[in-house]
Parts: structure tokens; C-alpha cells; sequence
């Protein structure tokens, strides 16, 4: 492996982007969110929390939706609650609340005293991912959060915390260990003194739909304000059955009915309890209606009939028999993967439901939906623009297909009009043809003609083999010297130069072969060090600007390779400090010569939220850790050097 050195940190010179102004090309549709809330005796204003695009509200059921939470320093949002003894509090939960392989954690619980006009930071800083917080019925300033902690890591700051003076000060009152969180608390709506919480041991792994669940995961309950707290559940699949993640409701008509999706390899499904949840029952065993239960755990009953519930998966479905049988009444277009559900009080047919497509809002029982065509809140992996004037901006949206969209409208703004999808899939790279701009690909791997708008696939027969790795996130990248070539990447590296007729295979694995779990992962791993072997991928591919024979590559499992001779030999050029699963999130060569290159390195599934850009000026011999300027709480996914001015560099 390479040596490496490290800059001192200093501070970035504001003069390079002062003068620099965003401006808004869309998509104008929304992307993945698991906060969402009504205010009571007020029906037509409605919250929601964006897993990474802040908290947003509507005052016309939906209609329009306006930011109000983008100053504040962090964008995940894990849930929210208004107060309902006073609108104006609204208390934010930072961090997505779930755990997935793509995430982005928060900085603890925020508080609004004017409906959302300014905010304060209160605390639970280290907490990372809170999956739920709650507020008395009858007193603003007595709050819970339901605190899941690092996803990544082994950190204290997890479990049940409770403020009763609005958040100036927080106190931890159901915690079991640093492995374990919580992901939801809630009040019996007939009595505060009255909460449940289910914790949750989870742990996601460094490598594509990893994950384990340790051995303390369950439903509690306290009958004395949170002061104390005892397991329930009895009937749930235990510890050594697989159980993970619950989710659970409580009918407001009759709150000894009690329904939760429980996690659990042979045993999940919904569970009913009729005695305020010391036994259950399990009422649905069906997949569709509770799988992917570490995703989707949201179950709600109407306020007024204990039979009538809701559960959220892929499609949200609702039971008018007790959890026995579900019919799905929303699902795509327009939605899908439901991750909240919240029910007016007064009215149920009055209903907002969180998705990965946004928020949309019914007045009627379902049978209409607000727009998702009014939220701005779409999530990209990889953009890329094309050479056309006005020049083209493509991605993949999280869960919503791909994306081309004008860089500048024909009549003044950018609409619906200059934007539409490009045949590929939703995860991962676009490349334009940068000979014909009316051909598009990207995915693993297609290729679509703007002219015709046929879509065709021509990934490499072995990408159906499974004789090789590829993650949905899949490089797809032309070369910059000669534009016939066009880069494809699993664990090894593919190249075409006839539009994907034909494919040769130009590298070994390059990859990790062995390595050590990470010790992040403790518990997790049940000492199993198998699961982790042979699981990498190339993440990045960095051709040459100046010699097509000279590619960088990156893996996500911490391996920088070179080649000099289009793949005939590669070199490892790792730097030193690169500890397995340091992720190559984003390689650039340089403009200016061969011998000089960029990598942007997130540590983010090892526990390590700090900044790592490392530069190298010797084709990998040595690197430079580049980070002066950046704070040190921000995890770096891409790298460009200035194409223009050498001394940028």
C-alpha cells in the first residue's frame, strides 16, 4: 500500500464560492420521507420531515409545500410531533430513524415555539438516527424520543430519553446497552403517564444489505411516567427467533387493542394484543403486508373503530377485521415503500401518508390524494450533465426512475416541461453519449434513445450469470479521451466500444481478499468473520483526461488499483491509512497530467464521520489527506478538481 501524509487543518478560503448562488432545477418531485404529522383542530396544516431534505409544511392540505428548517445544519429528519396543547411547539427529530444501506444521520432534537418560523438546537447531539418523538397531549414541555443511536457503531447515547422542561434538559430512562436503540415511543391516548417504547438492536454492515439484530431487542412499558419500565410482549417471537425491529399502535377508541409489525425471520408479521399489550397474538403472516419490517414498521389504527387499521409496506394497506386480512388502497405511481401514516383525530377520512415518493394528503378516505408533484425533495446518487446548449442534468432518483432535466427553461423558469425520465434505473450512474446526446446509459446496465424513447438492455451476459459482484450504484462512465469507450464496473472492470453490443472484461477482482470484520460491528458479527469475505465492488471509475490507457479505480471495501496499459496490468496504489471498508465513494484524474489524482473516501460505515480527500501527485506512490477547511463532522462522497486553473489544485 501507498504512504500517505496528512495537511494540517485550516480554514477554506470563502472567496472561491461567495460569489456563488443555487437556483432550483428540479426535479419537482418528491423523494424519500419518514416524519410526517397533522395538528389537531387544524386540518388543513400538515408536516413532514425529509430523510435528507429538512421539514417541510403545507397550510392548504397539501397543495403547496414550503421549507422551513434549511438553515439549520442538518437535512435528515427521522420524525417530528407537534404539541397538541399548543400548535406552536414543534419539536424535530434529526437523523433517518431507519437503518439501509444509503443514510444520512442527523445532530439531535430541534424545537420550534412560532409553527416552524425559527428553530432552537436542544440536544442528543451524538444520537445520530431517532427514530420517534412524542409530546404530552396535555403539557408542550413534556416530550420523549425514542433515540436508535449510531448505525455504525457501539454508542451510549441511545434509548428512551425524557424532558419534561421542554428540552433544556434530557434524561436517559430505558436504556439496555450501547448496541441498543430505541425506534419508536408512545403515549396510551387516554393516559401520558402510560408510555410504550420498543427498542431495537441493529447493526447494518459495511457491505450492500448487510445488517444483524442483537439480542435486546423488545416492547416496553411504564405505567409511572417513564421513571421506570418492564418487557411485555408475551407471544413475540424472542431473541433467538430473529426478533428485530417493532413497530406498534394504539387504538385511541380502545387502548387495550394494541397492533405492531414485528420483525422476525419465520415468526414476523402483525401481532394484535387485546390487554394493553402484555400478550399478543399474530393476526397476518403475509410478506407483502409487513416484510422489509427493518424499512417499514408503521402500523395505525382509526381513532374511532379499534378494527380498522393501516399498516405501511410497499403499498399501504388497511384490515376492517382486527388485523386479520388487508386490502391495499395506495401504492405507485405516485407512491410506494410507506414509512408513516398519520390520521386526523376528529376526521379519518382526513389522512397524511409519508413515502419514499413524498408526502400525499387525503380528505375523503383515500379515495383521492394530494400531488408529489409539489415537492422538490427528490435524492440522487450520481448527476452528470451532457454537452448539449442548454446543457442536460441527469440522475437516478431513490425510487422514482431516472431524471433528465434543462439546465435553463424556454420560457424563463425550468417546469415540468424540461424534465423527464431517461430509461434508467433508479439507482446510480447516468452517462450520456458524448457524441449523440440522444443516447443515454446508465443502470446495470441500459441504453435509451431519446428519439424513439425505447429503453434496451445491454448489461454483459455474466451480469446474469452471477459469476460476478455489482451494487445497484454501479459506475457507468465514458472515457474523456476517447468518447467511443464506454466503462462498466462490478468487482471487475468492463469496456465497450460499440455501444454495449459487446463487452470485454479489463481487470481482476480489485477488490479486498481478506480482511479482519470491522470492530465496529462487535456483537453483530456473532464472531463470524466468513460473512464479510469476497464482498466488495468497484465503486468508482476515474479514467484519464489525458491518456485513455491510464484508469483509476476505487472499491467501496477500501482499494485503490491503477493501470496504465487499458487494463492489461493494475496496480494496487492503496494509501496506508485506507483500513478495510473505507469506501471509495469518488475518484477524479487529473486535467493537467497522469500522474496526479483525487480520491474521496467515506468512512461513514465504520463509526468515522470525519472528512477524508486524499490527492496523490506520483500515479499512487504517495498520497496527501486534503482536508483543510472541512469541519470535522462532515462525510465527504465526491471530489473534482478545477478543470480550468492548475493552481485550484
Amino acid at each position: 500500500m501507498a504512504a500517505a501524509t496528512t495537511d494540517l487543518p485550516g480554514q477554506g478560503n470563502a472567496s472561491l464560492y461567495s460569489n456563488l448562488q443555487w437556483r432550483m432545477i428540479g426535479p419537482f418531485r418528491a423523494g424519500r420521507t419518514v416524519g410526517a404529522t397533522g395538528v389537531r383542530g387544524q386540518p388543513n396544516v400538515f408536516y413532514v420531515g425529509v430523510n435528507n431534505g429538512g421539514v417541510w409544511k403545507t397550510t392548504d392540505f397539501g397543495h403547496t409545500w414550503t421549507p422551513i428548517f434549511d438553515e439549520q445544519p442538518t437535512g435528515s429528519i427521522g420524525d417530528l410531533a407537534v404539541a397538541p396543547s399548543n400548535p406552536n411547539v414543534v419539536y424535530v427529530a434529526t437523523g433517518e430513524g431507519i437503518q439501509r444501506p444509503d443514510l444520512a444521520t442527523g445532530d439531535g432534537v430541534y424545537k420550534s415555539t412560532d409553527a416552524g418560523k425559527t428553530w432552537r438546537h436542544l440536544g442528543l447531539r451524538d444520537g445520530q438516527q431517532i427514530g420517534g418523538i412524542i409530546a404530552d397531549p396535555r403539557d408542550e414541555n413534556r416530550i420523549f424520543v425514542a433515540v436508535l443511536g449510531h448505525p455504525y457503531g457501539p454508542n451510549p447515547e441511545r434509548g428512551v430519553y425524557r424532558s419534561t422542561n421542554g428540552g433544556e434538559t434530557f434524561e436517559k430512562v430505558l436504556y439496555k446497552d450501547e448496541n441498543t436503540g430505541a425506534i419508536q415511543v408512545g403515549f396510551d391516548p387516554t393516559n401520558p403517564q402510560t408510555i410504550y417504547a420498543a427498542l431495537w438492536a441493529g447493526r447494518q454492515g459495511p457491505w450492500e444489505n448487510s445488517s444483524w439484530n442483537g439480542p435486546l431487542s423488545g416492547l416496553f412499558k411504564s405505567v409511572d411516567g417513564g421513571t421506570t419500565w418492564r418487557q411485555i410482549g408475551a407471544g413475540f417471537p424472542t431473541a433467538a427467533q430473529g426478533l428485530g425491529r417493532i413497530g406498534f399502535t394504539i387504538a385511541p377508541s380502545d387502548p387495550r387493542r394494541m397492533y405492531a409489525t414485528v420483525d422476525a425471520p419465520a415468526l414476523g408479521g402483525i401481532y394484535r394484543s387485546d390487554d394493553a399489550g402484555e400478550t399478543w397474538r399474530r393476526t397476518n403472516s403475509e410478506v407483502r403486508v409487513w416484510g422489509r419490517a427493518s424499512d417499514f414498521a408503521e402500523v395505525k389504527v382509526d381513532p374511532r373503530n379499534p378494527d380498522v387499521m393501516y399498516s405501511a409496506n410497499t403499498s399501504t394497506y388497511r384490515s376492517t377485521d382486527g388485523g386479520t386480512t388487508f386490502t391495499a388502497i395506495k401504492g405507485a405511481p405516485g407512491g410506494d415503500d410507506y414509512h408513516r401514516i398519520w390520521i386526523n383525530p376528529d376526521n379519518p377520512d382526513i389522512m397524511l401518508i409519508a413515502a419514499d415518493q413524498g408526502a400525499t394528503i387525503t380528505v375523503n378516505g383515500g379515495k383521492t390524494w394530494s400531488s408529489w408533484y409539489n415537492q422538490p425533495t427528490a435524492q440522487f446518487y450520481h448527476v452528470i450533465t451532457d454537452n448539449q446548449v442548454p446543457y442536460w442534468v441527469y440522475g437516478g432518483q431513490q425510487e422514482s426512475g431516472s431524471i433528465g432535466t434543462m439546465s435553463r427553461g424556454d420560457y424563463g423558469a425550468i417546469t415540468f416541461r424540461e424534465w423527464n425520465p431517461v430509461g434508467v434505473e433508479e439507482y446510480g450512474y447516468v452517462a450520456p453519449d458524448p457524441l449523440d446526446p440522444n443516447i443515454i446509459y446508465g443502470g446495470k446496465i441500459s441504453r435509451f434513445d431519446q428519439r424513439s424513447r425505447e429503453v434496451q438492455n445491454i448489461s454483459p451476459e455474466v451480469v446474469r450469470s452471477g459469476k460476478y459482484r455489482f451494487l445497484r450504484t454501479a459506475p457507468v462512465i465514458f472515457s474523456t479521451v476517447d468518447p467511443h469507450i464506454l466503462y462498466f464496473a462490478g468487482n471487475v472492470l468492463f469496456k465497450t466500444t460499440n455501444g454495449g453490443h459487446s463487452w470485454d472484461v479489463i481487470s481482476p477482482d480489485l477488490t479486498r481478499k481478506n480482511y479482519e470484520v470491522p470492530a465496529s460491528y462487535g456483537i453483530f458479527t456473532n464472531g463470524d468473520a466468513s460473512k464479510a469475505q469476497n464482498r466488495g465492488v468497484i465503486y468508482t471509475v476515474a479514467p484519464s483526461f489525458r491518456n485513455v490507457n491510464t484508469i483509476w479505480t476505487g472499491s467501496d471495501d477500501g482499494v485503490i488499483n491503477l493501470t496504465r496499459d487499458g487494463g492489461k496490468n493494475w496496480t494496487n496504489v492503496t494509501p496506508a491509512p485506507l483500513t478495510p471498508w473505507s469506501k471509495v465513494s469518488l475518484m477524479e484524474a487529473s486535467h493537467f497530467d497522469d500522474a496526479t489524482a483525487y480520491a474521496a473516501i467515506n468512512r461513514f460505515k465504520l463509526d468515522d464521520l470525519r472528512p477524508h480527500i486524499y490527492r496523490t501527485h506520483d500515479g499512487g506512490k504517495t498520497w496527501t489527506e486534503i482536508v483543510n477547511g472541512i469541519p470535522s463532522g462532515e462525510v465527504v462522497n465526491s471530489v473534482r478538481e478545477d478543470p480550468v486553473s492548475r493552481a485550484c489544485a
